[in-house]
């Protein structure tokens, strides 16, 4: 835990709880969501895992980074949560969606 405390720059053992609650609530949130959104789609796994994965993923994606943010607003801790955002953008090449 400590390793991680100074990896983010967090001073306290309660920032900690937090952040690691709100990236399991996230998580849980964004595989939720997906699925109606799949149905909307008519993307089944009947499909095949080719085609249903992938849609998925890339569903689950933006709903997670939207979520993110939103839930670390809630609980307290939104600057640590955008920073992180904007973090993940960039690794992922999509930091040209960032204003600079």
């Amino acid at each position: 835990m400590k390793k991680l405390k100074e990896r983010w720059n967090i001073e306290t053992n309660r920032q900690l709880f937090i952040i690691l609650l709100v990236f399991a609530i996230t998580g849980s949130s964004a595989a939720k969501l997906a699925a109606p959104l799949t149905d909307f789609f008519n993307i089944t796994e009947e499909m095949g895992w080719y085609i249903y994965w992938p849609f998925r993923i890339l569903i689950i994606l933006p709903i997670y980074k939207v979520l993110l943010v939103f839930f670390g607003w809630v609980f307290g801790e939104y600057h640590f949560f955008w920073n992180f955002a904007k973090k993940m953008l960039r690794s992922m090449g999509l930091g040209f969606l960032l204003k600079q």
